[in-house]
């Protein structure tokens, strides 16, 4: 019975390590994702700026060559803006594709807990009636023990 549960209990111990290690995982990826999207973000919000700020310069008159670098630029910005949304979408695959072994190692986790609860419920039960048993027998000695006494 000993060996059985200290069995268990090292399953329960790599289960939890298991999870451990795929709960860091997750959070790694998660992080990376949140890394790149703030990056996104901030491309956009450059972008804009310096297109708002172009189209005010504009308005006031600009040379040609002005315009076509800035078209250039915007072109370049929008590049990288492409090529951040890409490695989002990619990120975002890692975290999903992360999920479901880290769901596996916690519902292993949770199996092995279930089973030891059990065990634990089984061997509490065994243990109480060991003790009923005991009490029983002690009662009946003191029981036969008074009544000897009474006799003599």
């Amino acid at each position: 019975m000993m060996t059985r549960q200290t069995a268990l209990q090292t399953l329960i111990g790599l289960a939890q390590d298991d999870v451990d290690a795929a709960t860091q995982k997750l959070g790694r990826v998660q992080r990376e994702r949140v890394e790149i999207e703030k990056q996104l973000k901030s491309l956009i919000d450059y972008r804009d700026e310096y297109h708002t700020r172009f189209t005010e310069s504009a308005r006031k008159g600009m040379a040609a060559g002005n315009v076509r670098n800035f078209q250039a630029f915007i072109d370049t910005l929008d590049a990288a803006i492409e090529q951040q949304r890409r490695l989002l979408e990619q990120a975002t695959q890692r975290v999903e594709a992360t999920k479901p072994e880290w769901l596996r190692t916690k519902q292993k986790l949770g199996s092995y807990e279930v089973l030891q609860s059990r065990q634990d419920a089984v061997q509490a039960r065994v243990e109480a009636k060991r003790e009923q048993r005991d009490s029983d027998e002690f009662a009946a000695r003191a029981l036969r023990m008074r009544a000897s006494q009474h006799h003599s």
